[in-house]
């Protein structure tokens, strides 16, 4: 005996995995570039350390939408506006391909640039 659809049940996401896919979709939007959020809801992906993990987003799941937070370094000079509009609509899309949820917000908050100046300098101040 099948049971009509209403009376199934559900399928729940855990708020984690919502926050793997946004992660995830972050680095793809800028090409595998350091990205961070938090809170870190993990370890160390197969190559090392915890800090060569994946990016990780914080999520707000309420029914089916959600709203993520996410911080990225960029390198600069470059478009930040752009690369920030991309991670957004990368984080929209893959989430609701993905786990089949709308994600009217996504914020993105730039923690650090990388001037390609101090790249080979190491961490020392450009003035």
């Amino acid at each position: 005996m099948t049971l009509p659809a209403g009376e199934r049940g559900a399928t729940r996401i855990a708020d984690r995995v919502v926050a793997k896919i946004a992660s995830q979709a972050a680095r793809e939007a800028l090409g595998g570039a350091v990205v961070r959020g938090a809170p870190a809801v993990g370890g160390a992906d197969a190559a090392g350390g915890a800090d060569a993990g994946p990016p990780y987003a914080d999520v707000t799941v309420h029914d089916d939408v959600v709203r993520v937070r996410v911080a990225v370094e960029l390198g600069y000079p470059s478009d930040i506006g752009a690369q920030c509009g991309a991670v957004r609509r990368r984080i929209t899309e893959r989430v609701k391909a993905l786990a089949g949820m709308d994600v009217p917000e996504v914020a993105v908050t730039v923690e650090r640039l990388h001037s390609v100046h101090t790249a080979s300098a190491g961490r020392e101040r450009v003035r």
